[in-house]
C-alpha cells in the first residue's frame, strides 16, 4: 500500500518511508526496520524521519522497551477509495522531481 497521493510530493526518501509505514501501519517499525526496508544510509532517514516528524506525519511511540515509528492516520489511504491502477496524472505526478 502507497501514501495518499497528497503526501507523495516529498522526497524519494520521505515517500520511501511513508510507503514503508503505511505497509505496516498497524504494527509501526523500528529505525533498524525501516532503514532495512527502505534501504538508506542511517543519515539520509534520520533527516527524513525529522522532517516527516515536524510536518506532523509520523508519530513515535514506545513499546515494550521499542521506539516504534507509526504513520499518522491521514497519511493511510481508505482501502475504499484505492484504486487498482494508478491514473496519467498520478504516474506524471510521481516522475516529476519536486
Amino acid at each position: 500500500m502507497k501514501a495518499k497521493r497528497e503526501y507523495r510530493r516529498r522526497t524519494d526518501i520521505e515517500v520511501r518511508v511513508l510507503d514503508a509505514l503505511v505497509d505496516r501501519h498497524e504494527e509501526g517499525m523500528t529505525v533498524f526496520e525501516l532503514r532495512t526496508q527502505v534501504d538508506v544510509d542511517i543519515d539520509d532517514l534520520e533527516d527524513a524521519l525529522g522532517n516527516l516528524k515536524e510536518d506532523g506525519l509520523i508519530d513515535a511511540e514506545k513499546e515494550d522497551r521499542r521506539t516504534l515509528i507509526k504513520p499518522d492516520e491521514r497519511v493511510i489511504p481508505d482501502p475504499e477509495e484505492e484504486g487498482d491502477e494508478p491514473t496519467i496524472v498520478d504516474r506524471i505526478i510521481d516522475r516529476l522531481p519536486l
